[in-house]
């Protein structure tokens, strides 16, 4: 086994990380930081100086003990990614020592639709994530970062940038067009990334938010229309008023069982809700079958997106880099305090995405390459 690292710099041989030791009673006290030794880098494999993280709603599920699906005993936890190639194995061709790189969700789901298979292969719940300083990925679960983006930003787009960008440019003869209505739900990464990637495609937004100070928020993005669901338990129809009675195109529906209701009164005839969450809860109590045939729409659930999918987003993102930049919260935490960053999305404070830097405290908004 050989690998290729720059002649100046000599690789790491441990990394800091966080792991989850269990799940359940004791919710973020489940995560565990320590400094293990890194291991022998495969033949297929690169290695990651890994710069930033930033988390989603189902990171948080997992030391909870509610993520629906199959976790690894003591994952490193965390989907989202980025950093710079520190080394790579003798059979890697797709990239090589210096690149910025960020993660793939699921490592397997190279393009077409997503396998059985190659749903669980899926970073920070079945095979070991990015909460890490240094990391080893398989070649084909890596794409180039795009240029135009900061690795904070940059560590954004594997989960929610690409959620969003499957919701809306992912099924075939339902792609979004200008003219579109979008309904997005929350101020979450998905949400706000549906925002704006439907924005850019000259779609009109209704969002929804159940925070008042968050209202001018989504207007500032963009959003031509903004409800409080809290004042109006009838959104759906509030929604659909505001095309003209027609419903909408699209439905980012990230809340779950609770909010499923008011989904299908907004969209149109014919119209797609793509399913991508479930932060409300995933309660049974929902509405069935009938109710999506008397919508005659289309109900589609999404696990994320594929690497192809991953890769033409980034090439959008670069081609209009200020129209798509992603939504940062103003808080950023490092690597040790990783703990705090769970429990401030819990609390439902952030708005966008809540983000973790792997240097020091000083270097937090200091180092231009983050």
């Amino acid at each position: 086994m050989s690998t290729q690292t720059p002649t100046t710099q000599t690789l790491p041989t441990t990394s800091k990380q966080w792991n989850v030791i269990a799940k359940g009673q004791d919710g973020f006290d489940n995560l565990r930081f320590s400094e293990q030794p890194v291991p022998a880098l495969g033949d297929s494999q690169v290695l990651v100086k890994l710069q930033a993280a930033s988390l989603n709603y189902r990171d948080l599920t997992i030391p909870l003990g509610t993520y629906p699906f199959p976790t690894m005993p003591g994952v490193v936890p965390g989907s989202d990614g980025a950093g710079i190639v520190i080394a790579v194995g003798r059979q890697v061709t797709r990239f090589r020592p210096g690149d910025k790189v960020i993660t793939l969700f699921n490592q397997e789901h190279i393009g077409g639709p997503l396998t059985a298979a190659a749903s669980g292969t899926h970073l920070g719940g079945a095979r070991h994530g990015t909460l890490r300083s240094v990391g080893a990925f398989n070649e084909q679960g890596l794409v180039h970062q795009p240029e135009s983006l900061s690795a904070v930003e940059a560590s954004t787009l594997p989960c929610a940038g690409l959620t969003a960008w499957n919701a809306l440019h992912g099924l075939p003869g339902h792609q979004i067009k200008a003219g579109d209505w979008v309904l997005t739900q929350g101020t979450g990464g998905v949400s706000i990334f549906a925002l704006r990637f439907a924005k850019a495609a000259g779609a009109r937004v209704v969002a929804t938010t159940g925070s008042p100070e968050k209202v001018a928020m989504l207007r500032r993005l963009g959003a031509d229309h903004v409800i409080n669901y809290r004042d109006e338990a009838g959104w759906g129809d509030v929604a659909k008023a505001f095309t003209g009675g027609l419903g909408v195109d699209h439905v980012v529906e990230v809340a779950g069982p609770s909010s499923m209701a008011q989904s299908l009164a907004a969209v149109k005839v014919g119209g797609v809700i793509t399913v991508v969450g479930y932060v409300a809860g995933a309660g049974r109590e929902q509405p069935g079958f009938l109710d999506c045939l008397l919508r005659f729409c289309t109900v589609r659930g999404v696990l994320v997106g594929s690497r192809a999918q991953l890769e033409d987003m980034c090439r959008a993102v670069d081609a209009n880099p200020e129209a798509l930049r992603p939504v940062v919260d103003g808080q950023l935490f490092t690597l040790e305090r990783a703990r705090e960053a769970y429990e401030y999305q819990w609390s439902g404070k952030h708005f966008g995405k809540v983000c973790i830097v792997m240097g020091n405290s000083a270097s937090l908004g200091d180092d231009t390459d983050i």
